[in-house]
């Protein structure tokens, strides 16, 4: 066996047990520093033994106990000062008369971050509330922005494999033509920013295909309304489409956001 491996190599031996892992998603696990693989003079990584085990790690904590990254890293960090490898074995024996004291801790550290991720799921829901108040869709091409992928990229805190992902599965496209890179305006902006909050969870863009699905359904349901106001060149007739489209486009959010709440309190 190699002394380290690189990062296809690791994507081999994990694949087996986490079939969605992908060299876009250890990238973003590197760049929220969950893991810190060293690097070569040319930039390549170079996972070593232990590095493959944080990684594992994370990911088992992931899919198997559902916990944000937030509580991850504070895990790690825990472990970390303790001296303590992610995935290694406990050796030391445990004290018989501490037994019971030492399963009280395991089972209150796990209520704790079972409220802390209950507490970040609503908080998720209440600012989801206040941008549905303060937030009108329909306009977040104000600015003019007109960014390039690189520019996107840094925009969003990511890297530009991360944008070139949320491309490739439709969910993100250039704004502008430009006939030597594609720029991104403000609705891409968004999409992409929204995008990234969902990726800090673990959340990958092929998950967030079923959005512009519903968007592109929800849209050809408000045209069927919308039509006839189409079909109509009049200023009134125009004016009138763009007071049904903003009035559809709000009743379309808020009930998503009340559907969305209803869900999401439903127990288990």
């Amino acid at each position: 066996m190699p002394e380290h491996l690189s990062i296809g190599d690791v994507l081999e031996e994990l694949r087996a047990q986490h079939a969605d892992i992908t060299i876009s998603k250890i990238r973003f696990l590197e760049s929220q520093g969950l893991i810190s693989p060293e690097r070569t003079p040319s930039g390549y990584r170079k996972f070593y033994p232990d590095d493959v085990a944080r990684l594992r790690w994370v990911l088992e904590q992931q899919s198997q106990h559902f916990l944000p990254l937030k509580v991850i890293k504070e895990r790690l960090d825990a472990l970390d000062r303790d001296g303590v490898k992610p995935g290694a074995p406990e050796t030391a024996p445990v004290d018989p008369e501490n037994r019971e004291t030492a399963v009280q801790a395991l089972f209150e550290s796990a209520r704790r971050a079972q409220v802390e991720a209950e507490a970040q799921r609503q908080a998720a829901i209440v600012a989801a509330a206040e941008l549905d108040d303060e937030v009108d869709e329909l306009n977040v091409g104000v600015s003019g922005v007109s960014l390039s992928r690189a520019e996107l990229a840094r925009a969003i805190g990511l890297d530009e494999a991360a944008v070139a992902e949320l491309e490739a599965f439709g969910l993100l496209e250039p704004s502008y033509d430009h006939p030597d890179r594609p720029l991104f305006g403000d609705e891409a902006l968004a999409t992409a920013r929204a995008a990234a909050g969902f990726m800090r969870y673990g959340i990958e863009p092929r998950h967030l295909r079923m959005y512009q699905h519903f968007a592109e359904r929800e849209a050809a349901l408000f045209d069927q309304v919308l039509l006839g106001y189409r079909q109509r060149r009049n200023p009134e007739a125009q004016a009138q489409l763009e007071e049904t489209r903003r009035e559809l486009t709000t009743l379309g959010r808020r009930l998503r956001f009340a559907l969305l709440a209803q869900a999401v309190r439903r127990p288990g």
